[in-house]
């Protein structure tokens, strides 16, 4: 009878839970420049809080916090900002560019990029460094577009070809596949059918950051979680993983900045 009246009684009404908010408002930096920055009221918010990565400034704010608090945060961090936001500047902001893009992120390196017609478009590494892009006078953003993503994954499988042999032999089984996508957050994960993920503009990083990441999804085959056995096995393979990790929390934003705005679209 207690189950069955349970079913027959009102449903109660869940709370509601506070939504995030979101707008735009502009703020003059010391040098006269405006800019936009993203407020946010985060329901899950504790402090004011200003960030910046490759997409602009974004100040975080609790759902009682007033517009008047943030924005002196704002004003007492301007400093801070303006430096922050010079650092994830990129020269490839405005994307690639036939004949204007001189330059292209390579290996933890800017290589300089010469520019020809061709009948197929193709990118290649010269003997000296360089890289020399190819191109029909008619091929498109979005043809060139797909050559750069073209070259960056050979570049990136040359790289894990070189550096697989070495850990294979310690590994209960091989990966089943490798494949390399455009991700916003993780650098790496190992589906449980043993397919290996990598993020591509690990091509971009210093190869021995990029080499650490391969390290830390082949030791997920001995162990599919985060405990001490797993860090014991990438430590065992990769003693210098702890300078890595801290590589990419300094640089991995703008990395993945670079790569989004070379293949915009």
């Amino acid at each position: 009878m207690q189950s069955l009246f349970r079913l027959l009684s009102p449903a109660r009404t869940a709370p509601v839970t506070p939504r995030m908010q979101r707008d735009t408002i502009t703020f003059v930096l010391d040098d006269g420049r405006p800019i936009d920055v993203l407020r946010v009221r985060d329901p899950r918010a504790r402090r004011v809080k200003l960030s910046v990565d490759e997409r602009g400034a974004r100040l975080s704010l609790p759902l009682r916090a007033s517009t008047l608090a943030g924005e002196r945060f704002l004003h007492e961090h301007r400093g801070w900002l303006a430096a922050q936001l010079a650092v994830h500047a990129q020269p490839t902001d405005a994307g690639l560019q036939r004949d204007i893009t001189d330059a292209l992120p390579l290996r933890g390196g800017m290589h300089p990029l010469h520019w020809s017609a061709g009948r197929a478009t193709r990118l290649d590494i010269e003997p000296d460094g360089s890289l020399l892009f190819a191109a029909p006078a008619r091929a498109g953003a979005a043809a060139l577009q797909r050559g750069l993503r073209d070259f960056y994954e050979a570049q990136a499988r040359a790289d894990v070809g070189r550096w697989l042999p070495k850990y294979l032999h310690e590994l209960p089984r091989v990966p089943r596949r490798i494949v390399f996508r455009r991700t916003s957050s993780q650098w790496g994960s190992l589906a449980p059918d043993a397919s290996l993920s990598l993020d591509l503009a690990l091509v971009l990083a210093r190869p021995s950051a990029f080499e650490y990441v391969l390290v830390h999804e082949l030791c997920h085959l001995l162990h599919a979680d985060h405990s001490r056995r797993f860090w014991r096995e990438v430590e065992l393979r990769f003693p210098d993983w702890c300078a890595e990790r801290d590589y990419f929390r300094a640089h991995g934003r703008q990395l993945k900045g670079q790569l989004r705005g070379l293949l915009a679209g």
